[in-house]
Formats: structure tokens, C-alpha cells, sequence
């Protein structure tokens, strides 16, 4: 019953070429959660963005890109995401067939810009070069720059489904257009799914939004519709809904190191609300080995527990 799930998910996409739908499949079937229509990537994109001093000092192997692939393996990850430089110094060790994402635009963090715009940092040949499934793009709606990273994005989800490669979108609002808080209220994290949706993204992947409502014509409709916002899981079906109805895949990021209970209370919302799964980096690669590995496994069944709920729940008893 699993894989009827997956090809579910892959009736979403059936306007897609083959290329685009298999490679949809490979981070759909692979690793612990294969089957399960569910997702849990390791992204570590952090080092560009935030520097290698913030993100590594804490487990110092982490300067070593070779460490995250082989992190992502031994736990079973659906995907690993990162930028060139990160996938191309792993190659060896990601030779073993794990789907990659590459990272084709970065940002970073020594010059702060109240309206970010990231610079392309690698392109569509570079994904198929290194045997990549997906390319990642970061947009910020609520940027002053907004409308740039979204002619980049429309161009280079064509590029890519010309290739065959899956989108995979970082939603992230964020600029002078919001408030600090209004850069992960339910209202405007919806809407940031949505516009990933409509330029073309197949995966997007969201912060999980808080109960904040940055407009009040927002907060109006929302009132008026009745739609619940008092709990992570309410928020997320929000979310998911925004996103062509729960046709996209939407997934939920692991934010800065937490501890472990909070970790994973706040994927069961996220599973609970009908959330795809998680991409999780730095509480994952910034504890010790052991628990990071223990960490992604207790987060991808809290995932695999929601899939069989749901599975259940279709299947006549």
C-alpha cells in the first residue's frame, strides 16, 4: 500500500516529463521513509549562508563536506542538499546513489541587507554534472528584490524540467516588506508556498509558521472562513492547503539546534497537520554522530507513523 501513496503523489506532477516524475521517485523511494509519500532531507547550505564558524565549531568534523554526505547515508536521509563546492569535494562518498540537490543560489550573511537578493551560484549544467535529482533555489518574498528572484526561479524551473530535473523551492519570507515576526506568520509562510507553487517549485519547503497574522485583511478571511490557527498542526494544513490544495509537496525546516523533545514535538504538528516531512541540518549535523544519526531516525518515524495513519485510515477494514 505504501507505494500507492508515492504514485499518488506522482499523479500530481503527470504534466511533467518522465525525467522530472523519475527523479521525483528517487527522493520518494529512497532511504528509510522509500514509499511512504514522506521526506527528510539533510540540507547544509549552512556554511555559505551563515559561515563556517557559526555552523561547524560546535562539531568540528562538519568542516569536512565528506561528513554531511556520509551523515545523510548512514541515516537513511531521502535526499541531500548543498552547493557545489559541498557536493563536488563529497562526490566519492556520494557516488552511492543518495539523490542530490544542488544549491544554485546563496547568500551570505557579512553584509546585511535589509531586502536580500542571493546570487546564482551554479546553474542547471552544473546539477546534471553532478548527477543531481533537483535544483534548490532560495526566494524571499516580502524582499524589495522579490521580483528578481522570481523571473530567476521561472527560468530556472524551465531549464530544469527541460533537463529533468525536479524544483525544489526555499520559500523563506523575508525583507522590509514584513515584520520580524511576519516572516513566519501562518498568513504570509501560506503565501510564500503558494507563489513557490505557481513558479513552478514540485517541493517547497517552509519554516513551520507561528500563530501571527502579519494583515489584517488576512486575519479577516481567515476569520470569516473560520479556519483554525490555534495550533502548529492547524497552521500547517493552512499551509499544505495553500499549496495547490495539498498538491505540492510541502515539507517543514529544523531551524536552529533545539533540544530533542522540541525537535520532535514540532514534527508531530507538522505530520499532524499533513505536512510531507522535514529537511533538518543543523539539529541534525551540529550534535555528535551518534545522536544526530538517532535524531534523524526518531524524526523520520514520527513521519512514517503519520504515512501509516493515513494509509489506514483509506484502506476498508
Amino acid at each position: 500500500m505504501a507505494n500507492e501513496r508515492v504514485h499518488e503523489i506522482l499523479g500530481w506532477y503527470d504534466h511533467e516529463s518522465v525525467g522530472v516524475r523519475r527523479n521525483l521517485a528517487r527522493m520518494l523511494m529512497h532511504g528509510r521513509l522509500g514509499g511512504t509519500g514522506k521526506l527528510v532531507v539533510l540540507p547544509v547550505d549552512q556554511g555559505f549562508e551563515h559561515g563556517p564558524t557559526r555552523s561547524f565549531s560546535t562539531q568540528p568534523s562538519g568542516f569536512d563536506p565528506r561528513y554531511h554526505a556520509r551523515l545523510a547515508i548512514e541515516a537513511g536521509c531521502s535526499a541531500y542538499a548543498a552547493p557545489p563546492g559541498f557536493i563536488s569535494a563529497a562526490s566519492v562518498d556520494l557516488a552511492s546513489g543518495l539523490p542530490l540537490i544542488l544549491k544554485v543560489n546563496s547568500a551570505d550573511v557579512l553584509y546585511q541587507d535589509a531586502d536580500p537578493c542571493p546570487a546564482m551560484t551554479a546553474n542547471v549544467e552544473d546539477a546534471l554534472r553532478l548527477g543531481c535529482s533537483a535544483v534548490g533555489f532560495t526566494i524571499y518574498p516580502g524582499s524589495a528584490s522579490r521580483l528578481t528572484m522570481f523571473e530567476q526561479l521561472r527560468s530556472l524551473a524551465a531549464d530544469a524540467r527541460s533537463a529533468g530535473l525536479a524544483v525544489v523551492v526555499w520559500a523563506y519570507p523575508r525583507g522590509s516588506g514584513l515584520s520580524e515576526a511576519g516572516q513566519t506568520a501562518v498568513d504570509v509562510v501560506a503565501y510564500a508556498a503558494h507563489i513557490a507553487a505557481q513558479l513552478g517549485a514540485h517541493i517547497i519547503k517552509v519554516k513551520p509558521p507561528t500563530s501571527h497574522i502579519e494583515f489584517d485583511s488576512n486575519r479577516a478571511a481567515l476569520q470569516k472562513a473560520d479556519v483554525d490557527t490555534t495550533t502548529l498542526a492547524a497552521r500547517v494544513a493552512h499551509v499544505v492547503r495553500s499549496a495547490f490544495d495539498g498538491r505540492r509537496i510541502v515539507i517543514f525546516s529544523g531551524g536552529p539546534a533545539r533540544e530533542r523533545a522540541d525537535v520532535l514535538e514540532e514534527n508531530r504538528q507538522t505530520a499532524a497537520g499533513g505536512g510531507f516531512g522535514a529537511i533538518v541540518g543543523r539539529n541534525s549535523f551540529q550534535r555528535p554522530w551518534q545522536d544526530a544519526v538517532r535524531l534523524l531516525h526518531d524524526i523520520m518515524d514520527v513521519h512514517a507513523a503519520a504515512a501509516a495513519a493515513t494509509l489506514d485510515l483509506r484502506v476498508p477494514v
